[in-house]
């Protein structure tokens, strides 16, 4: 929320799901999204609603209590802590990290580099709030792009809207067209022929691009805010439209990399559609220049592009319209996908945005019949076995289920489970009624030694192609499955 002035606020935080509270006006009318297992509703003492709060709020919230915010035009953010194994990362270093942040000055511009700036009065950021691991903060508008370079690896950040969400559950018809596709699953020899034919030399040579371990990359980082991000936007753009979609580079906040979209064309323009996505977006180390993100989401990315590739020297022809989306500001908060999805109206100022945030596909009443967001897919933790893992709490359970049904029939290698990890750029799709999933590399929490670090290469141990290629498989056979397809004449 940006705050103007002095603000109170009155909170309420809760481990359910906020379609619980969908016929509870005084609740649902002041949702503020969901933070990892954490919902968050904020009302202010003023409100009609307040008196009625004690009784509105069932048993079982977490934690209640005021906010008061004395920094005008500042943001209100969210900070969670993601599950990683054997993590000590504490609130104490969350602090210590936002204190020693070389805030960029808002008129630098974009540089893959730190630019130091004198906080003032009104450059400081304020704890709000501790909650559980996770906090809420306040901060100037200017500091929201950058504050993931100085946040301790396990903590990820999300700016809380400046207007309270819809609460809209995934409709029934969506949940049973995806009990149909299900009902219908069975393995399919073309199916199998097709997904088999992603390359693993190939995948290899477009991460080492888009990680800059290929001394012929540019890329020294792909943060949002980084030139790095708009050259890899552009190579990505340029190599699916090269496979036949239709891209275009679309910006969603100033001083962002643009979201990359991309679309096949369908044989039945009535038909719905169907989304793969990853964010190319990345983060490293504090104080360094480099953030290669090569397991997150570089690994997604390259999945992704695997398809895009397979798609054309197969001839695929979807009956049903294909999306290949490349979102930007992952690390940011979802930005990306939820302007792109309408997950919500974000605060603007001059330093942070130029206009609110209105988004498109809910907007445009798009009948997106699924979306699965691939995000951290490669890291193959020693002594497992190959794994896929889908979320325990943000997602649609039935899309969870047919990928992994997909994923016996063409994958059966992999070993299939659930994590905790969560907050891909899912849960926009997954927020605002599209049928929606995630799909991660690990049953259980993040395994990877190099999460959020400058060493997040491919050339290192534990990174593993192999299962990487087994559930881009799963992707494509999903996207197969579902949107329909058939083969073009070798002479068309």
């Amino acid at each position: 929320m940006l705050v103007n002035g002095l603000f109170g606020l009155f909170f309420l935080t809760t481990p359910f799901k906020p379609t619980e509270f969908a016929n509870e006006r005084c609740l649902s009318d002041n949702y503020y999204g969901t933070y990892g297992d954490t919902s968050l509703f904020l009302l202010s003492p003023d409100s009609e609603c307040f008196e009625s709060l004690p009784a509105a709020a069932p048993p079982g919230f977490i934690d209640s209590g005021s906010l008061s915010v004395l920094e005008a035009n500042h943001q209100l953010m969210y900070i969670h802590k993601v599950p990683v194994q054997d993590n000590t990362d504490s609130l104490a270093q969350l602090t210590e990290a936002l204190d020693r942040l070389n805030v960029p000055h808002p008129n630098s511009g974009a540089s893959d580099s730190q630019t130091p700036f004198g906080l003032g009065s009104q450059d400081k950021y304020s704890f709000l709030h501790y909650t559980g691991a996770d906090a809420i903060i306040s901060v100037p508008p200017h500091l929201v792009p950058h504050i993931d370079k100085a946040l301790p690896r396990s903590f990820k950040a999300y700016v809380i809207p400046t207007e309270p969400l819809s609460i809209t559950p995934v409709p029934d018809e969506a949940i049973h067209r995806v009990k149909i596709w299900l009902k219908n699953l069975e393995s399919d020899k073309e199916i199998a022929s097709i997904v088999s034919d992603i390359s693993i030399p190939q995948m290899r040579n477009d991460i080492r691009y888009l990680t800059g371990e290929d001394l012929g990359s540019p890329i020294l980082s792909r943060h949002s805010f980084s030139e790095g991000a708009r050259i890899a936007a552009s190579w990505l753009r340029d190599r699916i439209e090269n496979t036949g979609a239709r891209c275009e580079l679309r910006q969603f906040l100033v001083g962002f990399a643009p979201n990359v979209i991309c679309r096949y064309k369908s044989l039945d323009e009535d038909a719905g559609t169907v989304i793969m996505s990853a964010h190319y977006d990345s983060r490293g180390s504090f104080g360094s220049v480099r953030h290669p993100g090569g397991d997150d989401d570089g690994s997604g990315t390259t999945a992704i592009l695997a398809i895009a590739r397979t798609i054309a020297r197969k001839r695929i022809q979807f009956k049903s319209h294909v999306e290949l989306v490349l979102f930007a500001g992952e690390e940011q908060g979802l930005l990306g996908s939820r302007h792109y999805s309408r997950q919500s109206a974000h605060p603007c100022s001059k330093n942070f945005c130029t206009e609110t945030l209105l988004g498109e596909l809910r907007d445009k009443g798009t009948n997106v019949t699924l979306m699965v967001q691939s995000d951290m897919l490669a890291y193959h933790a020693p002594g497992e076995h190959a794994q896929l893992a889908f979320p325990e709490t943000i997602g649609t359970p039935e899309v969870a289920y047919l990928v992994s049904n997909v994923s016996s029939l063409y994958s059966p290698e992999l070993e299939l489970g659930y994590t905790a990890v969560c907050c891909s750029d899912h849960q926009s799709f997954h927020e605002n009624g599209f049928a929606a999933t995630q799909l991660f590399e690990r049953a259980g929490p993040i395994a990877d030694p190099m999460y959020h670090n400058t060493g997040d290469t491919s050339d290192r141990k534990g990174f593993d192609f192999n299962q990487l290629r087994s559930i881009a498989k799963v992707q494509l056979a999903t996207l197969l499955h579902v949107a329909g397809y058939k083969i073009k004449p070798e002479d068309w």
